[in-house]
Formats: structure tokens, C-alpha cells, sequence
């Protein structure tokens, strides 16, 4: 039945769950050291901690670029196919023009954008109650729609750990929290809420082997996931190609997620409600 055999019969519920649960503690201590350097759990990007973006069509190499702009806080320099992306970090008006001078004076055909660190304030208290305002109302529609703690709740948890993990990967591998990024946070609440509650349903609502339901809600979950997983690279893919760095960025947070939503849904979710099975719940 399908191509990947899934069968958890052997296995109990304490080891299902053992590899998620040290995947987030990890996580956690990851997100609490950035925390502790940047004052945020993901590192904020330009949009949140405010700064300048500069984009340039140049054959300069970073050590060049690098010593062109000597004079500027010059925090981060990116390759887009034959471009370069340089990231700012705050400066006065007056540091703002002389930048904007030598920019066009250097590189005529560049584009410029700048974000004060007031406005990327404001935005990441915003980022943050909208994360917060989405979370509990997740919670709250899913402990209305099964009415019973242990499942609820272990929704909620897989839902959490998906973006604890996702938040961690992104410090890892240097992807920023802006206002793309936070959008596709918020889409992964969304998009693990569906697959848990399928699983759910099919584990408290229909009858049979425990075994039995199981697996027929992983076959159909992963069919699920495969497609969201094709469709989110195939726009890494174009975006990468046409140098579009919100969607690559968008779309690679997608692409983590999903992976710590198969983790934590047919892991975690999976122990905890075989163990509320064996000990006589949902009946």
C-alpha cells in the first residue's frame, strides 16, 4: 500500500517520540541564544531591524564591494545570478546621502531602498501580535472541534514544534525574519493544523485497527504534503533562477516546514494519540 511502508505497530509511543521532542529542545536553546544576541528568536531582517538595501549589476567580487563601501556598516553581501544584494545596517541622513552618492556615482544602473529602525520597530511588534493572535486562535478552534484535551492539544504541540524547528533552521542557514518569511510562518500554522487534524479524525472517528488507520491517514497525508512539497520548489526553483529574493526566501521556509510537519505530525502526533488509544481515549 503506497511507496513508503509505514507501519508503527512495534514501535511504542515513547520512542515515536523521543527523536521530535530532542529536535525541539534543541530548537528552543537555539532560538533562546539568538534571542539573547539579536533580541529576537529569528534574526530580524531589514523590514523588522530597519537599514538599507542596495541591489547592483556588478563583477565585483565581495572583497571589492567590501572595500568600496569601507566607510558604511555593510552588514551582508548576497549573489543574485549577476547581481549583488548588500544589506545596510542603520545609519543618520546625513551617512544615507554620501551612501546614495557614491551608489550612483559607481553604479548607476543600482536601486536603493531604505527602512528606519522606528518603522522596522513598529512592524515586528505587529509581526509578532499577529503570530500570537494566529496561534491562539488555532488553539482555540481546535480544542472547540474535538472537545478533548490529549488530541487538542497534541495538534497544538505538533503546530508549535513546526514552527519552533522552522525558526531554527532559518538562524541556521542564515535566512532573516521579514515580512515574507513571517508570512510563510503564519501559512505553516495553517497547512499543520490541516494534516493533524486528518490524521485525528481518522484515528478517534473511524473504526478498525489502530495500525490500520494509521497508515491509511499517513498515505493520504503524505500525497498531501508531496504536493504542497513539488509546488513549493518549483517556486524555489523559479525564484532562485529569476533572482526574486522574497520568494526564495518565502519559498524555502515552506519547504523547511513541510519537513518538520511530516517530523512532528506522524511522529509526535502519532505517539501521543496512540498512547491516548492504548489507555482506552477516544472510544
Amino acid at each position: 500500500m503506497g511507496l513508503i511502508n509505514y507501519n508503527i505497530e512495534k514501535y511504542s509511543p515513547q520512542q515515536l517520540v523521543v527523536i521530535p521532542l530532542v529536535l525541539l529542545v534543541i530548537s528552543l536553546v537555539l532560538l533562546a541564544l539568538n534571542m539573547a544576541t539579536t533580541g529576537m528568536p529569528v534574526t530580524p531582517g531589514l523590514d523588522f531591524s530597519g537599514g538599507t538595501a542596495v541591489t547592483i549589476r556588478t563583477t565585483d567580487s565581495h572583497e571589492q564591494l567590501q572595500t568600496v563601501f569601507a566607510d558604511y556598516p555593510l552588514s551582508d553581501i548576497s549573489d543574485m545570478n549577476d547581481a549583488k544584494f548588500l544589506k545596510f545596517g542603520t545609519m543618520d541622513d546625513a551617512k544615507y546621502r554620501s551612501l546614495s552618492t557614491l551608489v550612483s556615482q559607481k553604479y548607476p544602473d543600482a536601486s536603493i531602498s531604505q527602512i528606519s529602525e522606528t518603522f522596522g520597530k513598529s512592524l515586528q511588534y505587529q509581526a509578532i501580535i499577529a503570530m500570537i493572535f494566529s496561534f491562539i486562535g488555532m488553539a482555540i478552534v481546535i480544542f472547540l472541534s474535538f472537545r478533548t484535551f490529549v488530541p487538542s492539544i497534541a495538534v497544538v504541540l505538533s503546530a508549535f514544534a513546526d514552527m519552533v524547528m522552522t525558526a531554527a533552521v532559518m538562524n541556521i542557514i542564515g535566512i532573516t525574519l521579514t515580512l515574507g518569511t513571517t508570512a510563510a510562518l503564519l501559512m505553516l500554522i495553517g497547512y499543520s493544523v490541516d494534516s493533524d487534524i486528518l490524521l485525528t479524525n481518522r484515528v478517534l472517528k473511524r473504526q478498525g485497527k489502530l495500525n490500520d488507520k494509521l497508515t491509511g491517514a499517513f498515505h493520504t497525508g503524505i500525497i498531501m504534503t508531496s504536493t504542497t512539497f513539488a509546488a513549493a520548489t518549483a517556486l524555489f526553483i523559479v525564484s532562485w533562477f529569476g533572482s526574486i529574493q522574497i520568494l526564495i526566501e518565502i519559498s524555502a521556509v515552506l519547504l523547511i516546514g513541510l519537513v518538520a510537519d511530516i517530523i512532528n505530525t506522524w511522529l509526535t502526533n502519532v505517539g501521543i494519540l496512540k498512547w491516548y488509544v492504548l489507555k482506552g481515549g477516544g472510544k
